[in-house]
């Protein structure tokens, strides 16, 4: 009766081999994506013909010298200002519930329409006219909306 097998001996390849079998795959690969490769070559020529691509290149090869350009920029007072404000606003808004901010958005919306008409009527407005306009519902709630608005905002100064 036969021994067991218990090693399998894997063939060890040669250098050549290896570069030999390495080949054959490049080559199966490169025909079975034969037109994207098209393409990507196409998009060289025409990145390269435009100039971009020895833009790039550049850019790639003068990575330490833009990296310190931009990190130069970026610690700028008035950039990080702007980051800083950003990232406020964000905070804000994610307090505001959705449906309100929607509406003050429509509201404002409509209220620079109508604004942008009077503009072109030129009409002059009275001491009395403004009297009159606190009676008109819509001027009002716009009124108590804005005095409620400064009333929260003078309260949140106070903090």
């Amino acid at each position: 009766m036969a021994k067991p097998t218990t090693k399998i001996v894997q063939p060890v390849l040669t250098e050549e081999e290896k570069r030999s079998k390495a080949l054959e795959q490049v080559l199966s690969d490169t025909a079975l994506n034969a037109d994207g490769i098209r393409e990507t070559i196409k998009l060289l020529q025409e990145l390269h013909q435009s100039g971009i691509l020895g833009a790039v290149v550049s850019l790639v090869e003068a990575k330490e010298e833009v990296a310190k350009i931009a990190v130069g920029q970026l610690v700028r007072p008035q950039v990080t200002n702007a980051i800083n404000n950003a990232m406020a606003v964000a905070e804000t808004l994610t307090e505001i519930e959705p449906e309100m901010t929607k509406k003050l958005a429509g509201s404002l919306a409509k209220g620079l329409k109508k604004a942008e008409e009077g503009l072109r009527q030129e009409e002059k407005v009275g001491i009395f006219d403004l009297i009159k306009a606190l009676q008109d519902p819509d001027i009002n709630r716009a009124v108590a909306f804005g005095m409620n608005l400064l009333k929260g905002m003078g309260q949140g100064l106070k903090d």
